[in-house]
């Protein structure tokens, strides 16, 4: 087979035995981005206690006046984890469960090597986005990840493995694995377990990703033709984190040492078609309104375009979620308690968000409003877009089955189309890896 290896087992660390696991794990940084008093309830819940708060970046804060000093905090706090043995070192692979209510989603920790991905427009990289990265948001993630000791991984990555071949075997085989740790998640987000998996199954997972990559198999698979440029793993969440890790390496690697760390990103691999991992809109929030948007949206369409306003933001979003398959539909919340059906006919992108967002990149150019946030949960939106000055855009589910299919073939779909689940089902923090080249004590 004519393939070249974009990863590797891991090398990283884990909480050492009798920190609170619990108060240790915290959500992604980008998520309740438009909700300080969400990581004001994790702050409480957490405490003096070691936790990963204390290594991360929380963006509902980015823009402050302190972030300098933050950041200052946050890679000295890494040093002292270091120092102070509270975390202990793991090499190979892990397995890992994430339960939310009766679903169990299962995934496997890699370390990608960023010299095989290009999040560029036009990539065809074996590590490859799915959507557009917004180069502007790497400049604070830099400045975090630039001279740390440490990374702490949000990134899920997608495979394409429809017969099941690489995380499954894992599963089937986890009674014969050591347990690394298992927790309930603070604030809703469920429950996670990882194990090591063992030598076998680790080289068994490791050839049937291979096989994944074989460049005929790929072409039959996606319906193109041969010679297409495979694509092994695909971007699902925390394509700017791993935008960032690619950035820094970027900047280092013609003088870095062979074998530095930076030249790979610790990821959690997750397989498509795991029935448990349910895909969920990215919503807008749109602040600082100059007037309703509906005006606007009527100038760029004209006809084309037919308003039905609906009782609620619940009748709204079942509305969008009813007529997705019809047609191209979206809604609008806001400003006040409005709520609008919009369906577009002839539209100019095959997606909603991608005949959408160009008219939000113009407004916001234009003056019209002065910021776009971007929102998981059709509940979460409704209560944010109602405040003064604001509405929000509701907007349809992509189906899973579709994106790869459409990357292979289209390119890179809009930025922020679709999530892995909503808000609390985001990745925790747990493990995180050396980029200082030292071993953990």
């Amino acid at each position: 087979m004519n393939h070249t290896r974009a990863y590797r087992l891991p090398r990283l660390c884990l909480p050492r035995p009798g920190i609170d696991l619990r108060k240790w794990a915290v959500i992604a940084c980008d998520q309740h981005t438009a909700e300080p008093d969400y990581w004001q309830r994790v702050a409480a819940e957490v405490g003096d206690a070691p936790s990963t708060l204390q290594l991360i970046y929380p963006e509902a804060f980015l823009g402050e006046a302190d972030g300098a000093a933050r950041i200052a905090r946050i890679q000295a706090a890494m040093r002292a984890y270091l120092a102070g043995g509270l975390l202990a070192e793991h090499t190979g692979a892990v397995y890992v469960e994430r339960r939310i209510g009766a679903r169990v989603r299962r995934g496997l920790m890699l370390e990608l090597d960023l010299a095989h991905y290009d999040f560029r427009p036009g990539s065809a990289s074996l590590i490859r986005p799915t959507e557009q990265t917004i180069v502007a948001r790497l400049a604070p993630r830099i400045e975090v990840r630039r001279g740390a000791a440490l990374e702490l991984p949000h990134i899920l990555v997608l495979i394409d493995d429809p017969g099941g071949t690489v995380i499954e075997p894992l599963a089937a085989a986890r009674a014969r694995f050591a347990p690394l740790y298992d927790t309930e998640l603070m604030l809703g987000g469920g429950r996670v377990a990882g194990w090591a998996a063992d030598a076998a199954a680790a080289q068994q997972a490791c050839a049937a990703l291979d096989l994944l990559a074989d460049p005929a198999a790929f072409a039959a698979r996606h319906g193109v033709a041969p010679g297409t440029p495979v694509m092994q793993f695909a971007m699902g969440d925390g394509n700017h984190s791993l935008a960032t890790a690619k950035a820094i390496w970027e900047a280092m690697a013609a003088t870095a040492p062979a074998g530095h760390p930076c030249r790979h990103a610790l990821v959690e691999v997750e397989n498509i078609h795991d029935p448990a991992l349910e895909f969920e809109p990215i919503h807008r929030l749109l602040f600082g309104l100059q007037a309703d948007p509906r005006e606007w949206l009527a100038q760029a369409f004209g006809a084309r375009l037919a308003l039905t306003d609906l009782p609620s933001a619940p009748a709204l979003a079942a509305a969008v979620r009813a007529a997705a398959a019809g047609g191209q539909v979206a809604g609008l919340i806001g400003p006040g308690p409005r709520c609008t059906l919009l369906r577009l006919a002839d539209p100019p992108s095959t997606l909603a968000v991608g005949s959408l967002q160009p008219l939000l990149d113009q407004w916001l150019a234009d003056g019209r409003m002065h910021e776009i946030d971007y929102v998981h949960g059709d509940d979460t939106l409704a209560r944010l877009a109602q405040q003064p000055g604001c509405a929000g855009v509701l907007l349809p589910t992509l189906d899973k089955n579709a994106l790869l299919h459409m990357v292979v073939r289209e390119g890179v779909l809009p930025r922020k189309t679709f999530s892995m689940g909503e808000a609390h089902e985001k990745r925790y923090y747990v493990e995180a890896r050396r980029l200082d080249g030292g071993a953990a004590p």
